[in-house]
């Protein structure tokens, strides 16, 4: 009785036959398995359809279904198409390396079943089992995608990046594909930008790490667009970090003006140009009016209130303002109520020309207006405008 042979061309011999040469037969099949868990053969593929041959009982490149990697290779002029027999059940790596921008696909010879495909540009490879099911429907199915490969698209859950490489302009894409983070390179870099978490409070930082000491962090738009923070339902701050000033400048510091707000509970907010340059407002600057308690002793924060004004209920006492600086320049408008005739008893800190106070308005609802200057812990009169309606 003649052999049987499997898809996969192994001889089934039957008992009784082939007298004499099992050893040899055996080591054939021995070798044909050799090919099927790890054998590799190039097909070249340069028509459609192209069968791939068995060959029962041959241990060579020629029995091409028995290999577990195939390799097409050829120039194509066509979308081709690559077969297997009905009867072959098996796991393939194969890879595209035919030339032409055409599709190759991978299927049974026939039926309706599913099968794969190679796009005009893939010359990828691909991890794929045959299963010829009722031999009506035979299936040849992708598991590529189970796999991570060079070209795979693989989603990754609870895998840790020890130290992934990213070429120039290489990128991390949202779900669609979308470039989401790019990385550039130079040549012979020296500092690297590291983003750390935070367990409470503020968020993780982002800073300029190792590398070379005393390391600029640049924020860049791109053309002439804005660094933006916060959003349009919350107020945005610019913060520095523990007991430092936060200073801003221009052009990294070279022949720059500074804006420096000064840490600390009464810390000052300074404005300093550079050379001949100005502090320049485009628009008007000025010190919310405040109002002065009424009282006995009258009470005034020169450094709150820069400009104020008191009514006079009674004949009261201006007591010595609290929080002058040299230069300062501050202004009163003293109304009287409107009894009127009310005298107001200047602090001795405040100096008139010829040591003589102004007789204020007797009238009742006017004002008069008064400006002063601190000096060596004297509030200079700078002038004064009397008898002023006001309401």
């Amino acid at each position: 009785m003649a052999s049987n042979y499997t898809g996969l061309g192994v001889q089934l011999m039957t008992t009784g036959e082939k007298a004499g040469t099992w050893g040899t037969l055996t080591n054939t099949n021995w070798n044909i398995m050799e090919q099927i868990s790890g054998g590799y053969v190039s097909i070249a593929i340069t028509s459609t359809p192209t069968t791939l041959a068995v060959s029962d009982g041959a241990a060579t490149d020629g029995n091409q279904v028995a290999h577990r990697i195939i390799e097409f290779t050829g120039s194509i002029g066509e979308a081709t198409i690559v077969t297997i027999p009905l009867d072959v059940e098996q796991f393939y790596i194969l890879k595209n390396s035919s030339s032409g921008a055409y599709t190759v696909t991978f299927k049974y010879v026939t039926g309706s079943g599913s099968s794969v495909q190679w796009s005009a540009t893939d010359k990828g490879t691909k991890i794929v089992y045959a299963t010829a099911n009722d031999g009506t429907n035979p299936d040849i199915v992708d598991a590529t995608s189970a796999f991570v490969t060079a070209t795979s698209t693989t989603t990754l859950s609870n895998k840790t990046l020890t130290a992934p490489k990213f070429a120039d302009g290489g990128f991390i894409a949202d779900t669609t594909g979308a470039e989401t983070l790019v990385f550039g390179e130079v040549s012979s870099p020296l500092n690297e930008v590291k983003i750390t978490n935070a367990a409470t409070g503020t968020a993780g930082p982002i800073i300029a790490a190792q590398g070379q000491t005393n390391v600029n962090l640049q924020l860049r738009p791109a053309g002439s667009g804005m660094i933006t923070t916060g959003t349009a339902a919350a107020h945005s701050f610019i913060s520095s970090n523990g007991a430092y000033n936060l200073v801003l400048e221009t052009n990294e510091g070279t022949d720059a003006g500074t804006l420096t707000l000064t840490d600390g509970a009464d810390g000052d907010i300074e404005f300093s140009t550079n050379g001949a340059g100005f502090v320049k407002f485009n628009d008007a600057a000025y010190n919310p009016e405040g109002t002065l308690a009424d009282g006995a002793t009258i009470a005034w924060d020169a450094q709150e209130k820069p400009v104020a004004k008191v009514t006079l209920g009674d004949n009261r006492i201006l007591g010595l303002p609290t929080n002058p600086v040299a230069g300062a320049f501050i202004s009163l408008l003293v109304i009287q109520d409107g009894t009127g005739s009310r005298l107001l008893t200047w602090n001795a800190a405040f100096e008139f020309p010829s040591d003589s106070p102004p007789t204020l308005t007797a009238t009742g609802g006017l004002a008069d207006l008064f400006v002063f200057r601190y000096h060596n812990g004297k509030w200079l009169q700078v002038g004064s405008t009397l008898a002023l309606t006001v309401s």
